[in-house]
Parts: C-alpha cells; structure tokens; sequence
C-alpha cells in the first residue's frame, strides 16, 4: 500500500514548504473580508504562514499577502490578523 501523500503548502514569511496542517490559513472571501482560518476550510482566496510573529512581519512588511489575496490590506486589518495570530497560543 502507497504512504498517505501530505499536503505541502509555501509560507509566505520564511518561504519553506512545510505540510498544510502546521501553517495557518489567511483567507480573502468574495465580500473582501481578510481573517485568519484556523480549520483551513473555508472558502475563498486562500495564502499560508507559520505561527510565528517573526513570518508574519517579513510577509507583511515584503506585502506578500497583498501579492498573494490580490487586494490592498489595511494597517487595521494587519493589526487584527497579528492580534488572532498571537490569541492562538503561538
């Protein structure tokens, strides 16, 4: 029997292919709201980052969530995004 195949997805800060499960999930839906998906289920324009404040200031500060969900984020919005990354324990 083959091995199970594990999903691998890009983070956006350190730019390492790690497995989908360790990465949390940063979601665009159609109304153009931005939150964080922790179940990585939901549906919408989806990017990837480690549970590390350091990945997300490099993702931010190289305006790779902008390239990657296609819009242009707010200050406010990143500052939400920093406040439910740090609230999940990481």
């Amino acid at each position: 029997m083959k091995p199970k195949k594990i999903p691998t997805r890009l983070c956006l800060g350190c730019q390492k292919t790690k497995p989908k499960r360790d990465l949390i999930r940063v979601v665009r839906n159609n109304q153009g709201d931005i939150f964080l998906d922790k179940t990585g289920k939901k549906s919408g324009r989806g990017a990837y980052i480690c549970p590390d404040k350091d990945c997300f200031d490099i993702a931010r500060k190289a305006r790779r969530f902008e390239k990657s969900l296609g819009v242009k984020i707010d200050d406010g919005i990143y500052r939400q995004l920093e406040e439910e990354l740090s609230q999940s324990g990481q």
